[in-house]
């Protein structure tokens, strides 16, 4: 799918009509102690969507950087994540609500449900259950998924009323997951990229060494050279072109801007397919269709437990 974006501010429709910045700020891996600067630096720079999760741990510096940041509420799409340990149909709405707790926000733009939990899926469904409720009762804009392949969308859809608004996957040149997008798009479900420039083939390979970097790609440098931009910079330009929301990361004030200088350029229609032919078909994440039983093992803490961060 083409589409025309012209700048941050410009927005994807959602399924159930609510609008989502074509791009965010993701902060994955953040420390707490940067997080608040980096969600400032970036609403002043032009960012208005923040994408954290409860697994993060920085819920709570997300809030309190949103309110320094002077901008108001109402204009920041706040994206936040149920871990697998909170999934069931009432530890989800408890969930919710240690979110907002830490966020220090009544309502959530979106809602996803982070991972599938392969190996106990009757408390996913409970988990995307509650989510239901909170969309029905108005405390969430839309809710959605992330990590979901085909197969996991079939059987979440089997079980649900309300089609998931947004699947968060790993997506970029290394890997594309073209059946996922695929269905995704059967579905009217937006297909949001979690290292959508490769970060996570910087830092491990096949054999858990380093990793071949994206950056350093000969095509898109050579792309990216054409125009005069960063391959970072094209790598988010065929995300948006291609009808994907994505969600960079950075701490850095001058990456963070460089990240949304992406709207006075154009991919043409083979500087797209070539980006799209560097697929690998080499996942970098973990396989959502395994059983992952380590990460029940990860406990949310409760938004007053002295001592714990979000």
């Amino acid at each position: 799918m083409a589409t025309t974006v012209t700048s941050p501010h410009d927005t994807f429709e959602l399924n159930n009509g609510v609008r989502i910045p074509v791009i965010g700020l993701g902060v994955f891996q953040t420390p707490p102690e940067q997080t608040v600067q980096a969600v400032e630096v970036a609403l002043r720079a032009g960012y208005r969507h923040i994408d954290t999760a409860a697994a993060y741990r920085n819920e709570r510096e997300v809030g309190e950087g949103i309110r320094r940041s002077g901008i108001p509420r109402e204009a920041v799409f706040v994206e936040t994540k149920i871990w697998v340990s909170d999934f069931g149909y009432d530890q989800t709405l408890h969930a919710f609500d240690k979110a907002t707790a830490k966020l220090g926000f009544d309502t959530i733009d979106l809602l996803l449900l982070h991972q599938p939990a392969v190996d106990a899926f009757d408390r996913t469904i409970g988990a995307y259950r509650a989510l239901e409720k909170l969309l029905t009762d108005g405390r969430v804009r839309a809710i959605g998924v992330s990590n979901f392949t085909p197969a996991l969308l079939d059987r979440l859809l089997g079980e649900v009323e309300v089609v998931p608004a947004v699947n968060q996957i790993e997506l970029h040149p290394y890997f594309t997951q073209a059946d996922t997008q695929r269905a995704d798009a059967e579905h009217d479900i937006l297909t949001q990229a979690w290292s959508p420039i490769g970060g996570i083939t910087f830092y491990r390979g096949n054999d858990g060494g380093p990793g071949k970097s994206t950056l350093t790609d000969p095509t898109l440098r050579q792309i990216a050279d054409r125009y005069g931009k960063t391959p970072a910079q094209v790598m988010l330009r065929w995300h948006l072109q291609q009808g994907r929301s994505a969600i960079p990361k950075s701490t850095d004030p001058a990456r963070l801007a460089e990240n949304i200088d992406i709207f006075d350029f154009t991919l043409t229609r083979a500087d797209l397919a070539a980006i799209d032919a560097l697929d690998t078909g080499v996942r970098g994440g973990p396989d959502p269709e395994q059983p992952q039983p380590r990460f029940f093992d990860l406990r949310i803490p409760e938004a007053t437990s002295e001592g714990s961060r979000s």
